[in-house]
């Protein structure tokens, strides 16, 4: 059977790095009060004129040269992203064209946080059903874009950046031990969409800025985070203790450390990046996986667990062996 093989992995972050501190100048917060409630201490804000798809191709071009391939080799380009550069066309075919790549197809998915998890198990189905053999799947968000900057609750916590992620289709035995995404697990439930939006957007005629209800959002992420990833777990015949590492939607570090006690795995088996990122919505996982492919901390032949949760409400889970 086919598997969906990870050949590279790559990320670009901003230049520009906003510390805690610098919120101090316009809101009534402190850098202590934003890492006791998020563990968030610094973040990466796009540059004036710095878009989702300049980022994106970034962290492509970064995974094509850690797999040592081009963009000639791809069949398709998938971006998960709530920011696209405008309303049509995709940010994917931005990528595409910066990328040089003139056959194949791109598109985008949007499942805001959870969008990374959404478009790895999409490029899964596209391999396993035999229409694309190599898949680029990035996330990247400019969150920064659309935050309210009187809001103290939110506009500390997002950042920008992008992650990528090369997926190639190889030969497996369909055992738990193979190589590449071994299951998938996504759910989305409408019903809590005012918990997590964005005031504004086309059909109404406005641009919008995030809005959050932290408290539910937080509820529903420690539940329904370790739910999914129990689920993708048991549909691979797995159990926590084959877990090399979670590396999980890097929110917050509160809901990072109850998901982990919940799963029953210590927190030395988990990717944190938070600190250094804050919330980067669907680029946080990429990037995630690629900071610790560099950190030496993902191997070859881990088994590893990812899982995110995001407006709509739409969470999920992926589990692959590296």
């Amino acid at each position: 059977m086919l598997r969906a093989q990870v050949r590279g992995v790559g990320h670009y972050l901003p230049d520009r790095v906003v510390e805690n501190a610098e919120f101090e100048k316009t809101l009534d917060t402190t850098d202590e009060w934003i890492r006791t409630r998020s563990g968030i201490e610094r973040r990466h804000f796009a540059a004036e004129g710095e878009t989702t798809s300049q980022m994106a191709t970034a962290a492509a071009r970064a995974a094509l040269d850690d797999a040592g391939m081009d963009a000639g080799d791809l069949d398709a380009v998938i971006v998960a992203t709530s920011t696209p550069d405008l309303t049509f066309p995709s940010a994917a075919t931005m990528v595409q064209a910066q990328l040089g790549m003139t056959g194949g197809f791109a598109f985008d998915v949007q499942a805001v946080c959870a969008g990374f998890v959404y478009a790895l198990t999409t490029a899964n189905a596209l391999i396993v059903a035999g229409q694309a053999r190599r898949v680029m799947v990035i996330g990247a968000e400019t969150f920064s874009r659309i935050m309210d900057w009187t809001d103290r609750g939110t506009c500390v916590l997002f950042g920008d950046g992008a992650g990528a992620l090369l997926l190639e289709g190889g030969e497996a035995d369909g055992a738990s031990t193979d190589r590449g995404i071994l299951a998938c697990d996504l759910h989305s439930d409408g019903q809590y969409r005012d918990i997590l939006y964005v005031d504004g957007g086309v059909s109404t005629d406005t641009v919008g800025k995030l809005r959050m209800e932290g408290k539910e959002v937080f509820r529903h992420a420690i539940e329904k985070l370790a739910a999914t990833a129990h689920a993708a777990l048991d549909k691979a015949g797995l159990g926590a203790d084959d877990v090399s590492w979670i590396v999980p939607h890097q929110a917050n570090l509160r809901i990072i450390k109850g998901t982990a006690q919940r799963m029953g795995v210590g927190m030395d088996r988990v990717v944190v990046t938070v600190p250094d990122h804050g919330n980067t919505s669907a680029a946080s996982i990429p990037l995630a996986l690629s900071v610790a492919r560099q950190r030496g901390q993902i191997k070859d032949g881990d088994l590893v667990v990812t899982e995110a949760i995001g407006g709509g409400l739409a969470w999920g889970s992926v589990v692959l062996r590296w």
